[in-house]
């Protein structure tokens, strides 16, 4: 027999809630090791006595194949004496205030959990809220750290005999599963009609699947808030839910059971079922097939709809396959346009009543609203379009340590993010930071994170448009609790939170291509077309789009119509009668926009990318008005013919982009008949080389080969497919975003690490 050996061992990471300590103990005991295993407020401790053989065989495979939901980022280990334990134990956890831990998200019913769903001999059979450390609820129900049932919002839910025992049952797949539950013990759901209870539980669900049936709007409560549900293929009921929630054009989420039912609708590739089907369960942009019979109404305009499989045991029991079933269901976000989405349940009974039809509810709590994410696959590669559901709080692990701090991020798509050692907590999806109960919404969650991780920021980090939400809601932060606050560039912004989500570990200088819509310029004009020189610590902004103007300020942003008249006015082109944009206005409206350009009265100038498209878009008649924020591009570069190699040409000049003979162009091609596919294609196609001319002048002038493709513009597959073939066929590197989304979601990202920066 070997000499005994004691080592100590702590792990950090995603390593509570996630079945991490029955993994330990049986990995212990296989080993014939003695000991204890307990969670701590900063990770996993392990303590072990044995023969060295069995302990490094034992560090093997902890490192080497942990439970699935699991993620360590730091395993570190210490002899330390023999301390004669008789077996393996579990522990009561440990807690220090001082500590934190990162948290597992609120993950998809597992395989396990869905076969006992459906398995009649189960316990648990059809009972809503089936789950196990491998699946089910996580940062929607805790309150506190450690995450122990107790600092959940299961905690009004004594457990019965039969799930106490498996709770205590190092060897059972439920151990220590805070949201473990059953018909016996657990939460229950409720189908609720005019304020009335109607009957619960399996009654309940088919109330609901009744309901929806006859074309009824539902409002459901999910994992993370509520959903407006309905018949996909109802166009009636379609209608209806998008007059109730004032949401006249913006594409509605769908669920189906399958990945065989989304099939006849979509094409799917390999990768977007692999990422369907991810344990996330995001929804997925996927092409509409040509023969798709659901109706136009649900993504209006649009060449892509957005599916994701179920996600809960409760989903999958509504969306049972059935003859007279719906195969297909609208499940889009339960609020008012522009609202928080709801998951109180007093809140979603003032909200929502007016708008739903009946209510499939239950009573298990929900600590932190959540919304579902948004992905998409471009150039094989998944992407974000909103990382939410799934993937929150799930923390970015910095190339580098940093000081605690709080970033507010942007005005639109909002996430904050807080930094602690070498994580940044990237927050759920919050909103657009117009109204007050999306800033209330805000608050809570800043407050929620910083309880959570235990951050008590040392700097503040924020946008430079003094007049954003989130850069007051910063400055008074800052000025309240004596801590500095340091305004960032938008786009400085977007480049740098590209670098880090490449783990760029160096202070030399990319080539960064920020296109968006708006950003807040250092000359206080609105930028957006912007190709910089730079990184963390600085930039030089060495070529920009040629300046127009936008007419009315943000009623240009809602109407591409008035950019459009304002390209052509900055190319001295007639505002013929004939064109889509002049036709969209009475000549006395006219005459408004006409002063107001040559009069410069409330017609600030831009560089932006992103306006350049709506403002395209309007002049070959594509989209005149938006109602939901991106519209008018998102619909140009839908009808874009793939197939189409012509390009239209930018003229570079020394620090600027001048896009006139693209319009000229574009012109020619519209008035003489040529398809609108065609003309955005070719568009397209002459951004792509653009960027690739663009990028060999700042190489030959400087070296650089590196190049970060950052800002909303660049959610455009078609336009990014292109320009990617193209730099890497050229031997460009690039950096594109695969953590967090391309758009202003990005933003408090980018702040906190320029601060950090700053700081070093």
């Amino acid at each position: 027999m070997d000499e005994l050996f004691g080592l100590a061992i702590h792990v950090r990471g995603i390593v509570q809630g996630v079945g991490f300590r029955p993994f330990v103990y049986q990995l212990a005991v296989k080993n014939n090791l003695c000991g204890w295993v307990c969670n701590s407020s900063n990770g996993v401790e392990i303590e072990l006595n044995g023969e060295k053989p069995a302990i490094e065989l034992f560090l093997s495979e902890l490192k080497s194949s942990p439970p699935p939901l699991s993620r360590i980022d730091n395993l570190s280990f210490h002899e330390i004496p023999v301390n004669g334990y008789a077996q393996f134990d579990i522990i009561e956890s440990r807690s220090d205030p001082s500590h934190f831990i990162p948290i597992s998200p609120d993950m998809a019913i597992c395989p396990d959990c869905l076969k006992e769903l459906f398995d009649p001999s189960n316990r648990r059979y059809r009972y809503p809220f089936i789950n196990c450390t491998n699946c089910g609820p996580r940062f929607s129900i805790i309150k506190n750290i450690p995450y122990d049932r107790p600092f959940t919002t299961m905690a009004e839910f004594p457990m019965c005999p039969d799930c106490r025992q498996e709770y205590e049952n190092p060897l059972d797949r439920r151990f220590h599963a805070q949201p473990i539950a059953c018909s016996a013990c657990g939460p229950t759901i409720s189908y609720v009609e005019q304020n009335q209870q109607i009957d619960r539980n399996e009654s309940a669900l088919q109330y609901a699947r009744n309901a929806i049936r006859s074309g009824k709007i539902l409002a459901i409560k999910g994992l993370g808030g509520f959903h407006f549900a309905c018949d996909a293929a109802n166009t009636s009921a379609v209608r209806e839910l998008r007059n109730r929630k004032k949401r006249v054009e913006k594409p509605f989420a769908l669920m189906a059971f399958s990945i065989e039912s989304i099939r006849k609708f979509c094409n799917i590739s390999s990768e977007e079922i692999k990422l369907l089907e991810t344990r996330q369960r995001p929804i997925v942009l996927l092409r509409k097939r040509s023969d798709c019979s659901l109706p136009e109404e649900l993504a209006p305009g649009q060449s892509n709809l957005g599916f994701m499989l179920p996600y809960t045991p409760l989903h999958y029991l509504l969306l049972e396959p059935a003859n007279d079933f719906p195969e297909v269901l609208v499940m889009t976000s339960g609020n008012l346009s522009e609202e928080p989405i709801a998951y109180e349940d007093q809140d979603a009974e003032i909200r929502l009543s007016p708008l739903a039809d009946a209510f499939l509810t239950h009573n298990r709590g929900i600590h932190m609203r959540v919304d579902d994410s948004v992905m998409r696959v471009m150039d094989h590669s998944p992407v974000f379009i909103r990382r939410s559901r799934g993937f929150a709080p799930d923390p970015i692990t910095l190339p580098f340590t940093v000081p605690s701090i709080f970033a507010a991020g942007a005005e639109l798509k909002n996430h904050f993010t807080l930094t602690r050692d070498s994580y940044a907590f990237h927050s759920h999806f919050i909103g657009d930071l117009e109204n007050f109960e999306t800033l209330q919404s805000y608050t809570q969650a800043v407050c929620h994170f910083e309880r959570l991780f235990r951050i008590q920021p040392e700097i503040i980090a924020c946008d430079l448009h003094p007049d954003y939400l989130s850069t007051r809601y910063a400055l008074e932060r800052g000025q309240k609790d004596g801590k500095p606050v340091i305004p960032v560039q938008h786009h400085h912004a977007h480049l740098a939170a590209c670098l880090l989500d490449n783990t760029w570990d160096s202070d030399e200088p990319v080539i960064g291509l920020t296109f968006d819509g708006t950003g807040y310029g250092t000359d206080g004009t609105i930028w957006g077309g912007e190709v910089l020189i730079g990184g963390y610590k600085g930039f030089q902004r060495r070529f920009h789009l040629s300046r127009f103007v936008l007419p009315g300020g943000d009623k240009a942003i809602k109407n591409p119509s008035r950019i459009a008249l304002s390209l052509l006015h900055s190319l001295n082109l007639p505002w013929s009668s004939g064109l889509p944009c002049v036709q969209s206005f009475s000549k006395t409206e006219l005459n408004v926009v006409s002063s107001q350009i040559i009069h410069k009265v409330n017609s600030p100038e831009t560089t932006s990318m992103g306006r350049l498209f709506d403002g395209i878009s309007s002049l070959i008649g594509i989209r005149q008005k938006v109602t939901y924020e991106g519209q008018a591009a998102i619909e140009l570069e839908a009808c874009s013919d793939p197939l189409e190699t012509g390009c239209y040409y930018f003229d570079i000049q020394p620090d600027t982009i001048n896009y006139s003979p693209v319009l000229h162009s574009i012109m020619n091609d519209f008035q003489t008949g040529l398809s609108v596919s065609t003309i955005s294609a070719r568009f397209h196609n002459g951004l792509a080389n653009l960027c690739n001319s663009l990028c060999e002048i700042i190489r030959n002038e400087t070296g650089i080969s590196h190049v970060a493709l950052s800002g909303g513009v660049w959610q455009n597959a078609f336009l990014f497919s292109k320009t990617s073939e193209i730099l890497k066929s050229n031997n460009f590197h690039v950096l594109s975003h695969h953590q967090v989304p391309t758009n202003d979601a990005c933003i408090s990202l980018g702040q906190a690490v320029i601060a950090a920066r700053m700081n070093l």
